[in-house]
């Protein structure tokens, strides 16, 4: 199957993607506490309006409205005998807004945690996680996507579940990203290397970090992975900084600017395919896509958190680039 990401690259270098779903749905009248995907059906237009807005922003990509779309994330709505459906329509409004567009605008669909925890730390088995997942990616891949993009992941071994699953009943590309905290590691404490060196191994079109803090945490995750392998195709898709309640009003520090910075930075520290997540406004995507357009590779100013440990994998890499200088 073609894959249209290195479509995209090989004529731009780059691939700007979407921004945050749930912070358009609260500005669009989603309650807190609601599930996002009921609105694939109670509300396609709203859905469609801001995958659309985002297009016209810049991006090249945009995720489906079916991150908690597992059975196991809406049985807490009730709503677990509806993955299927729900999922299908997620896609299809995708897939309208994608069609409409002037130029390619890949589909991907959303696949996010579980919400649970595999055993031995939890109860939920690995064959459960597996065929939850494979439910949803088969009603994504029926509605229409162009490939399936696995986020927000803190255990390899549910992204793992989702790769299997989602390849157990379609052949779509997949990508897969992680979330870090501030000291450069998930939840479930691997680091960006680790990460990189498991999902690596899945055969993956694109890989890397997303949500977490911020910026300054994806940039040293991105820096981490390209360092260790400078081949591997990195997503960076950070927060729109940090929340904060201004009344009744949440709102995020990350501005435009700050954001078009960002995306610059995670451009030269080797992402290629770059977003925005919580926080984020197509406001956001556009400042950026117009910082990524009109600034050459190297005119950005870079200090990082963290960095990973040393591994064999990054000095070869040091090794061979060395030896191609001199």
């Amino acid at each position: 199957m073609t894959n249209l990401i290195d479509q995209i690259l090989e004529e731009d270098g780059f691939m700007v993607l979407d921004g945050g779903m749930g912070t358009m749905l609260m500005q669009a009248g989603l309650e807190s506490g609601n599930p996002p995907e009921e609105w694939n059906t109670l509300h396609p237009d709203r859905i469609r309006a801001i995958q659309k807005a985002y297009i016209e922003a810049g991006a090249r990509l945009i995720l489906t409205n079916s991150f908690g779309g597992t059975r196991f994330r809406l049985k807490l709505h009730n709503l677990q005998d509806r993955a299927a459906e729900l999922n299908h329509a997620a896609a299809q409004n995708a897939r309208a807004e994608a069609d409409a567009a002037a130029r390619l605008v890949v589909v991907a669909g959303s696949m996010g945690p579980t919400g649970e925890m595999l055993e031995p730390l939890g109860a939920m088995t690995f064959d459960e996680a597996k065929a939850a997942f494979a439910e949803q990616a088969a009603a994504l891949a029926e509605g229409g996507v162009d490939m399936l993009w696995i986020e927000t992941m803190s255990a390899l071994d549910e992204v793992q579940a989702a790769v299997e699953g989602a390849r157990s009943v379609c052949n779509l590309p997949l990508a897969a990203t992680m979330t870090f905290d501030t000291n450069g590691r998930t939840m479930m404490g691997v680091t960006p290397v680790q990460a990189l060196e498991t999902l690596r191994s899945f055969n993956l079109i694109a890989l890397g970090g997303n949500c977490g803090n911020g910026p300054a945490e994806i940039e040293g995750v991105i820096n981490a992975m390209h360092q260790a392998d400078p081949e591997v195709t990195l997503i960076a898709k950070a927060n729109a900084g940090l929340p904060r309640w201004v009344g009744n009003d949440l709102i995020y520090d990350g501005t435009p600017t700050v954001m078009a910075d960002y995306a610059l930075r995670v451009r030269d520290l080797g992402a290629k395919l770059i977003g925005s997540c919580c926080g984020s406004t197509p406001g956001h995507i556009k400042s950026m896509a117009q910082a990524l357009a009109n600034t050459p590779v190297g005119q950005t100013v870079i200090k990082v958190p963290f960095n990973a440990p040393e591994t064999k994998a990054g000095k070869s890499n040091r090794a061979r680039r060395r030896r191609r200088q001199r």
